[in-house]
């Protein structure tokens, strides 16, 4: 077989060479040891949380490297395109302040490695297959869909591994130059194959997250472009990462199957292989046993669950963070007050086992976030949410604006933080009762004191009441009324005596608690009191008499 005529029956418009490409795509004038990744997410529509995984590991080796990370759409797979998920996934990356040095945007590319998006790169890939096929190293298959189900259904019958290689491959291998004409001509749609060695040798390649991998070497006759010229992710990706430089390539561990076929082409190529990481399973605990996590089961592997849920981006980070790197949680313990892009990612501190997605643990993680902002960023990131989500409670938030940052500081001032705010939806409803418009009243009076006592207690309040009162002073007037009603001032004392007592002061102050937001759970009422204003709180606790 003349190769160089093969190449140039099956690529007659292709006049570029690798020498070009490499001048078109130099080495990367970046510090010694830059890391340079990427992610390389489908365009499918379904944006998921190990996209964003992957992209916080990329993210981080790139830039605490001040190296570069860049975003590459791979859309080879065109029945599986979705309108407008290009620019889902570059929005959900941007709500979750994943940043991107170059790559894929909304209007276009950004960058001088580009196109980035792999049907755009075409002319690139040919050139690569067309040198690969004046090498000898590919060959043009014509194998229709009918042959290959046989064949697989041959090898499954004879337990051998599916594939196309040795005997399964051999009558296309050994095609004539005119036979490869005379099927072109005919019109039969044909791949490039890669020419495998039927070899069983083995491979070492040292995995950053796993160390070293053994694995047979590669002896399929795996395809490199579809019948419409297209290329298969197996190559795209070899090239791609050649011509953007990349240095490590970040992925999940179900490609852990498919690395000596990339290992062949870089091998074949003389390329050097970037470092691979390929990172564990995100999985989640159901009755007891680790499972993986589902598309169709499990709401929160899509990262839109955690838009619509309001949970913030710092949040999700930091829990990612704890999956990603064992001493992340001794860290923030030692560091409470620093940005989380602080913090050393290391690949050496990864888990290979399944990264545990635990919703429980993401809940305290955003609660402690949460309890670490000032009051004025908590309303910027609440108001931008509900902007989105909940635009009557977005009205609010811009109406009584300075009624808000104040309920937003409510239980911020002392040395313990409360952790009332979880996520930026509880918190519409946790600050709903500081606004008449959303109050709600959601739990019943105490039953312990009677509608008498009530009644009488909230007029002596209302007598008693000064806005202007600190807190002491109000706190000095609601235990003289509770005494005078015969309640105990002390709730040790109603509890070793409780004959003695209608009941305590604490039956006294949820019933204050409760007339003012509503509910039994809330802050300080003090505090509450000064947030509302006089008037609201005279108006609440008047409904009461």
């Amino acid at each position: 077989m003349n190769y160089q005529e093969l190449a140039e029956v099956l690529f007659p418009d292709v006049s570029g060479t690798p020498a070009d490409l490499e001048q078109r795509f130099p080495e990367r004038q970046l510090a010694e040891h830059a890391v340079v990744t990427r992610i390389g997410p489908s365009p499918t529509g379904f944006v998921h949380l190990g996209n964003l995984y992957n992209a916080v590991i990329g993210e981080r080796l790139a830039h605490q490297s001040e190296g570069v990370f860049y975003l590459r759409i791979e859309d080879t797979d065109e029945k599986r395109k979705v309108e407008g998920a290009v620019e889902t996934l570059i929005s959900a990356m941007n709500y979750f302040g994943v940043h991107f040095d170059e790559g894929a945007t909304a209007d276009g590319d950004s960058g001088s490695y580009g196109p980035y998006r792999q049907r755009q790169r075409k002319e690139i890939y040919h050139i690569i297959a067309k040198y690969l096929t004046q090498q000898g190293k590919t060959y043009p298959c014509f194998l229709t869909a009918e042959e290959i189900d046989a064949i697989r259904e041959e090898q499954k019958a004879k337990q051998e591994n599916p594939g196309i290689y040795g005997t399964y491959a051999e009558k296309n291998r050994s095609l004539s130059l005119a036979q490869i004409q005379e099927n072109i001509k005919a019109g039969k749609s044909w791949v490039l194959r890669f020419r495998a060695e039927d070899t069983e040798e083995s491979i070492l390649v040292n995995d950053a997250v796993r160390g070293e991998l053994k694995m047979p070497r590669n002896n399929m006759d795996f395809v490199l472009l579809k019948s419409d010229g297209i290329p298969t992710y197996h190559f795209a990706h070899v090239v791609d990462d050649h011509f953007m430089r990349s240095t490590h390539v970040i992925r999940g561990e179900e490609w852990i199957s498919s690395l000596p076929m990339h290992v062949e082409l870089f091998n074949t190529l003389g390329w050097n292989q970037p470092v691979y990481c390929h990172t564990a399973t995100l999985m989640k605990i159901e009755d007891g046993k680790k499972r993986k996590l589902s598309k169709r089961k499990d709401p929160e592997l899509a990262l839109a669950y955690y838009q619509q849920e309001g949970i913030c981006p710092e949040a999700v980070w930091e829990f990612l963070l704890t999956l990603l790197n064992s001493n992340f949680e001794e860290w923030r313990l030692a560091n409470p007050d620093s940005d989380y892009h602080d913090f050393q990612y290391t690949i050496e501190k990864m888990s290979i086992s399944g990264a545990l997605v635990d919703l429980d643990k993401l809940r305290d993680v955003s609660k402690e976030v949460l309890s670490r902002m000032t009051a004025e960023k908590l309303y910027q990131g609440l108001s931008a949410w509900c902007q989105e989500y909940q635009t009557d409670f977005a009205a609010l938030l811009s109406k009584y604006q300075d009624r808000a940052i104040k309920a937003l500081n409510v239980g911020r001032g002392g040395a313990k933080v409360r952790k009332d705010l979880e996520n930026w939806k509880q918190s519409c409803q946790f600050l709903s009762f500081y606004f008449d418009e959303s109050f709600k009243q959601q739990d019943a009076m105490p039953e312990e004191i009677s509608e008498s006592d009530r009644k009488e207690f909230f007029k002596a309040y209302l007598e008693s009441y000064q806005h202007s009162d600190d807190s002491s002073a109000w706190f000095a007037k609601v235990k003289d009324i509770t005494e005078k009603l015969g309640y105990a001032v002390k709730p040790k004392d109603f509890k070793k005596h409780p004959e003695d007592y209608k009941g305590s002061i604490i039956h006294i102050t949820n019933m204050i608690r409760i007339a003012l937001t509503g509910r039994a759970n809330a802050p300080d009422i003090w505090e509450v009191s000064q947030v509302l204003g006089e008037e609201i709180v005279l108006n609440r606790l008047k409904k009461w008499l």
